[in-house]
């Protein structure tokens, strides 16, 4: 018998759906409900085998005393200006939530502005989201709750640091924009629940819509200022103008890099939002992406992906918005994908493209899209940049594998641009230059050449020896760039591993042609891609199949569980967090119908067809060969996860246990962690973080047998 005892689970053979004429079974239906009786004493009872395993991994200790430890240093954003201000983000190394401070130039002392440890005791309430308003006096923040996408909007008077009463309610994945007359702001919100919202319902999010709220008023006063009843899936977000004369509307119905664009000259409303705003259409369709950069008068430049996987700036006349009249500002790379765009120094364009993941960084004109200068980056990312129009002055923040991160500042009003460094930021007792960092290319099964990081410790062997953490994400168009971890920095200093982190198709990091390359029928692409990237790391004898971990969260701890069923035999250990197992009903939960842009959907035929293939929930099975077992599984979820619910966790592992927990082959651990308080991820306070990721860390080392080194 395997030497862990697992708690059963109730297994409801009536619980049976039809997809299209097939039968398919789904016995743990029953943990759907997250308020069930039945579901609180399985997550009780999978919790009490998971923790007192957890705390007893030989490394636990050590590991967290060292994480903590190391993750002791001070964390900078890059200072940004509204009206006459700077504004930064700040953490002094430990505190829960970074701290925005305040200061009246940038050589002036900078005073305490808002502090998000101050919201509660734990730290779990944290900031989402906020907005300045033009003239830098008025400012409006999202709190979150237990790491809930439920945000509530209060306001502040800048002078004094002077809260409102102001306060939104029932706001989720909103735009921030104010009118240039500092009277009021343009924000989303859903219709009131029926039932709760703190993050623990699954109910579906439908019919958002477009609000402005005045300053002073009551949010029931607040003007419906736009609303589309016949596309309850549709989400309209708002951005006024730099010039503060339009309001541009994005609607957008999934995650695909498309939207509708609309906008309104408010000089035809004399500046007034009395109402639902006449709307004038330029792109009714979502055949492509419109992101607003900057307008001169009714000639607006946009970042878009029409005809141009890649991207590209375009300028639309408004007073002649045909799309024959639309010209090319910036020509699509042949190469780079351009990841973002920013207007400054009231002429100028700030792009930032991405060279075989490699951030790169340029100064063009507005005018004429010429190019002016490049500035000069290490092998990494940009993370953070701040300067607007008006403003004559940049910031922008680099990190690498190595590098926590440098801002560097740079003036635009020189005749000669020199970017200066303006913070180092920089972890104790700990030396960059005793690693290095690889990009290999391999190839997966389709002949497709993928990239690949590879970070290590200068000179170990390549003798098959070393434990390889490997990473993925592999879809919506997300690009992994280089970051630095101090986790991932303590597994290398001091469990002697291996970070590999392949981007794999599904990703932005080669524009909408690699993404499109890893969604619906094509999903498996992805998980082959991250295959090949074992399989290389084992052929080119950097470690072996019980010595690799995969790891991912969201719809990369959906890769991890694919992986797991398609291949147990070739990783030690799988980690997989806040992951989506169930393909066949992910979109009927809060947000999950959005992503049918990425995954498709099993209502219809030909999407049931796909998911069926490679839904994790429903492709457990022992393995063919009587000697192999699934690697050693730690799934993690937290109880207010209203993006990714976390019954695709508790499904998942029930299926599991029942499947291969009393097989005696299987002696490597099943488990799951659930936590409470605790959301998808975003806004989690330090000490949950530090917590957590020792658990994992502690977890990897305890199954694929490694052992603490001083150094």
């Amino acid at each position: 018998m395997s030497a862990i005892k697992y708690p059963g689970a109730r297994r409801d053979d009536s619980a049976i759906d039809d997809y299209h004429g097939t039968k398919v079974p789904d016995p743990y239906s029953w943990l759907e409900d997250p308020d069930g009786e039945e579901t609180k004493a399985f997550v009780e009872a999978q919790n009490k085998i998971t923790v007192p395993y957890l705390e007893k991994c030989a490394v636990r200790k050590q590991f967290q005393a060292r994480l903590k430890e190391m993750w002791d240093y001070p964390k900078y954003g890059c200072p940004f200006k509204r009206g006459s201000r700077y504004f930064y983000y700040y953490n002094t190394g430990l505190q829960n939530q970074s701290v925005l401070y305040v200061q009246d130039s940038l050589d002036a002392e900078a005073k305490v502005f808002l502090d998000p440890n101050k919201f509660s005791e734990d730290g779990t309430v944290s900031l989402r989201g906020s907005a300045f308003s033009e003239d830098g006096e008025y400012f409006a923040y999202g709190i979150s709750k237990s790491g809930s996408d439920w945000v509530t909007i209060k306001f502040m008077k800048v002078a004094g640091a002077e809260q409102l009463p102001d306060t939104l309610e029932y706001v989720k994945f909103s735009c921030m924009s104010w009118t240039h007359d500092h009277k009021g702001m343009f924000y989303n919100r859903f219709p009131e629940p029926e039932t709760k919202a703190d993050g623990t319902e699954t109910t579906a999010n439908l019919h958002q819509k477009l609000y402005y709220h005045v300053i002073g008023t009551d949010q029931s006063k607040d003007v419906l200022c736009g609303e589309f009843p016949d596309h309850p899936k549709w989400m309209p977000g708002a951005e006024v103008s730099d010039d503060g004369r339009y309001v541009i509307l994005a609607i957008r119905e999934g995650c695909d890099p498309v939207n509708r664009l609309y906008y309104c000259d408010l000089q035809t409303v004399d500046h007034k939002v009395t109402g639902v705003l006449p709307w004038v259409k330029v792109a009714d369709n979502f055949d492509a992406e419109y992101e607003y950069i900057a307008n001169e008068g009714t000639v607006f430049t946009f970042k878009t992906n029409l005809n141009a996987p890649r991207y590209k700036l375009i300028n639309i006349d408004f007073s002649k918005p045909e799309m024959d009249q639309w010209t090319d500002l910036v020509p699509e790379s042949e190469t780079d994908v351009m990841e973002w765009s920013a207007c400054v120094n009231e002429d100028k364009l700030v792009l930032c493209y991405l060279h075989d993941v490699k951030t790169e960084l340029y100064l063009h004109e507005l005018k004429t899209g010429k190019r002016v200068t490049t500035f000069p980056l290490d092998i990494g990312s940009v993370v953070g940049y701040s300067g607007r129009k008006k403003d004559s002055e940049i910031f922008y923040q680099f990190m690498s594998f190595l590098t926590p991160g440098v801002i560097y500042h740079c003036d635009l009003t020189k005749d000669k641009l020199e970017p200066t460094v303006f913070r180092q930021i920089k972890v104790k007792d700990f030396d960059p230059s005793g690693f290095q960092t690889d990009q290999v290319f391999f190839t997966s099964k389709d002949g497709t050449k993928v990239p690949m990081f590879i970070v290590y410790k200068k000179g170990i062997p390549m003798d098959g020896s070393h434990p390889v953490l490997l990473y993925g994400y592999g879809g919506f168009n997300i690009s992994i760039t280089p970051s630095f971890s101090v986790s991932r920095i303590v597994f290398m200093l001091h469990l002697g591993g291996i970070l590999a982190v392949p981007n794999i198709r599904g990703g932005g990091e080669y524009g909408e042609i690699w993404h499109k390359a890893g969604t619906k029928e094509k999903k498996q692409n992805v998980f082959d891609d991250f295959q090949c990237a074992a399989e290389y790391l084992i052929e080119n004898k950097y470690t072996s199949a019980a010595k690799i971990t995969i790891n991912g969260g969201s719809n990369g701890g959906l890769l991890v569980g694919a992986c797991v069923n398609q291949r147990p035999d070739l990783f030690g250990c799988a980690v997989s967090q806040v992951p989506v197992m169930d393909m066949l009903k992910f979109h009927k939960f809060t947000i999950g119908h959005a992503w049918t842009t990425d995954f498709g959907c099993s209502d219809d035929k030909e999407g049931f067809d796909y998911l069926i293939k490679y839904s994790p929930l429903h492709n457990i099975k022992k393995p063919t060969d009587s000697v192999v077992q699934y690697p050693a599984i730690l799934l993690l979820t937290g109880d207010h996860d209203d993006r990714v619910v976390p019954l695709h966790s508790l499904k998942f592992m029930a299926q599991l246990q029942h499947t291969m927990g009393s097989d005696p082959q299987q002696t490597n651990p099943l488990f799951i962690r659930v936590d409470t308080k605790s959301g998808h991820g975003f806004g989690k306070p330090t000490a949950k973080v530090i917590e957590e990721t020792s658990d994992i860390y502690a977890f990897i080392a305890e199954n694929v047998k490694l052992e603490w080194r001083d150094k």
